[in-house]
Formats: structure tokens, sequence, C-alpha cells
């Protein structure tokens, strides 16, 4: 990634020129020097991204002629240990919450529901679910999906059908007595 692009032309293209030859000439150096300190490469390139943007923002105010390779630097490196402070803290925080809760698997008659509604049409999924799941009427799915009622009903029909082809001969083929077995979850 360079530095950000600025109109060509002009004072603007100078400084664009210098500020093209300044990242050039010491991006490399400054990603290496701060993967040395960081220990982390990805992390390197990101800071040092950063903050040539920050120094394009402000290279009015940066003396390209002095050191600006080392604003660029201890901007990265400020930014890498505001970064770990983060990470820190989310630790810490995470760490006071104890385990996260146990979640029991799912049933297998959800998995097989969840399975057949991924093979069905994404507008005929939408439907059966909005309708059959989280319990709206039609006219709300309608509203919802921003199309008309009839469309729905015909969206809700077709979907019925390709789900009972779907869980024909499965433990939620609605020919079986275990249909009524089926909740919501």
């Amino acid at each position: 990634m360079g530095p950000p692009e600025q109109p060509r032309g002009g004072r603007g293209a100078d400084e664009q020129q210098a500020f093209d030859a300044f990242y050039t000439a010491s991006v490399g150096r400054l990603i290496g020097q701060l993967y040395a300190m960081t220990g982390d490469f990805a992390e390197a390139q990101d800071v040092v991204q950063e903050a040539f943007v920050r120094a394009w923002e402000r290279r009015n105010e940066l003396d390209l002629n002095a050191a600006p390779e080392a604003w660029v630097r201890t901007v990265a490196w400020r930014l890498a240990v505001s970064r770990w402070r983060r990470v820190r803290t989310a630790l810490a925080f995470a760490r006071r919450q104890g385990p996260p809760a146990s979640v029991p698997p799912p049933e297998p008659h959800h998995v097989l529901l969840v399975q057949a509604l991924r093979r069905i049409p994404e507008t005929q999924r939408r439907a059966v679910v909005l309708h059959h799941l989280c319990d709206l009427t039609v006219e709300q799915v309608a509203a919802e999906a921003d199309c008309p009622v009839g469309t729905v009903k015909a969206q809700l029909s077709r979907g019925r059908a390709a789900l009972a082809r779907l869980l024909a001969d499965t433990e939620l083929d609605p020919r079986t007595a275990r249909a009524s077995e089926v909740r919501h979850g």
C-alpha cells in the first residue's frame, strides 16, 4: 500500500512526489524496525502503514528534510503499544468473565432442517423462516421482504413443497408421526 493519492499537477504534485520518495525510501526499513520491536510482522506492517497515513495527513507540518522517519517510527511504535493495551484490557475482561457457558450441541432434527433449508432458494428460505420460525404473519413477511403478499404466499408454498421433498424419509418426514417432535431451536 502506497501513500494516499493526491491530484497531480502544480504544488500538490511536488508534495506528492516528495512524499512518495520518502515513503519508498523508508517503508521497508521502518517495517523491519517495527518488526524487530514488536516481534509480529503483520502488526509491524499495519502500524507503519497507519503511521504513514498520519504522516501524509500532516505532510505540511512534517519537514521531509529533517527527521520524518523518526516521526513515523515513533507514531508506529505508539500505535503498536496502544493496540497491545487494548488487547491486554480485552483479555483481562475476558478472564474476569470466566469460561464461556457450555452450549449443548444442536438436536439432530434441527441439523436436518437447517441442511434442507440451505438447499432451497434464498427467497423461499427467508419466507419459510420468517413465517414458521419467527412466527410472522404473511403480511409481516411481505413488509420485511418488501414484496407483495401474493409473492410471499407463493414462496411459502414452493418452499414447503421443496422442504417436504428434501425431508422425505427422514425423521422430519411429515408422513411419520414424529413431525410433531420438531421444536424451534
